[in-house]
């Protein structure tokens, strides 16, 4: 008979291999902690940005302009939204807010729903139905555009929603699916340049001639790529609509 110990899964476990197999568990926890560290640490600081609960339903009046994709002009605003405000506008899940904006487009209107926030990025989900968005009383003249050029930027394009705090900014195959999956819901698309223009980082992009994003710009959704555009500043917000013939890939 040999006297080391050995272990049988039915019977208890011998008192020598106790002490290994506790060993073995520790390091094996460790381990595992360890590396979801390192993972982390290397990874992008996502910033901020998040749903902000803790700011209550914010409800505001403004006048209503397409883009095309709707973005709201603050008339009245509140104690963390002032007058003179522009943001988006979005609905829950992966969807835009189109069909509710398109009958209020020049008109003033009731916004109501809950911040999205990342810096001086910002737009607003939406409650549903015409508790969100709705007509209201008077009438108010739309801001005018003010054209600033054309511009060449390196940056990345983005959906409007999870980049401003819906989910964390990520990258790869995941990060650009879901970012798609957003854009065809017509959830607004952001530019994030790699350099301010006119102090802003964020940018709302749109097609040439104030149209929607065009299908050969989801090809290069969330990589970094360079590509020349108008830039217009409506509101507080500028619009850079680029030139789909001029994307192309950083090095």
């Amino acid at each position: 008979m040999n006297d080391r110990p050995f272990f049988v899964g039915y019977l208890p476990i011998p008192g020598p291999l106790r002490l290994f197999l506790g060993a073995i568990a520790i390091l094996l926890i460790a381990g595992f902690g360890a590396a979801g560290y390192v993972a982390g640490v290397t990874q992008d600081d996502p910033g901020s940005g998040a749903f902000r609960f803790d700011y209550g339903r914010q409800t505001v009046t403004g006048v209503v302009e397409l883009v095309p994709y709707p973005i709201v002009h603050v008339v009245e605003g509140n104690d963390r939204i002032d007058p003179g405000d522009t943001f988006m506008m979005t609905a829950g899940g992966k969807s835009g807010v189109d069909i509710r904006a398109e009958p209020l487009s020049g008109q003033l209107a009731q916004v109501s729903g809950i911040v999205l926030e990342r810096g001086d990025l910002y737009m607003i989900q939406l409650r549903g139905g015409t508790n969100g968005l709705q007509a209201a009383d008077g009438a108010f003249p739309q801001p005018e555009s003010e054209p600033l050029g054309r511009w060449r930027l390196a940056g990345e394009i983005c959906d409007g929603k999870c980049l401003a705090g819906a989910m964390r900014p990520g990258r790869g195959l995941a990060h650009k699916a879901c970012a798609n999956l957003c854009l065809l819901g017509d959830v607004p698309p952001i530019f994030v340049s790699t350099q301010p223009v006119i102090g802003d980082e964020f940018l709302l992009v749109t097609g040439p001639d104030a149209t929607r994003l065009p299908k050969r710009a989801y090809d290069f959704v969330g990589q970094y790529v360079q590509v020349e555009g108008e830039i217009t500043r409506h509101g507080s917000l500028l619009v850079f609509a680029l030139d789909p013939e001029t994307l192309e890939l950083t090095p």
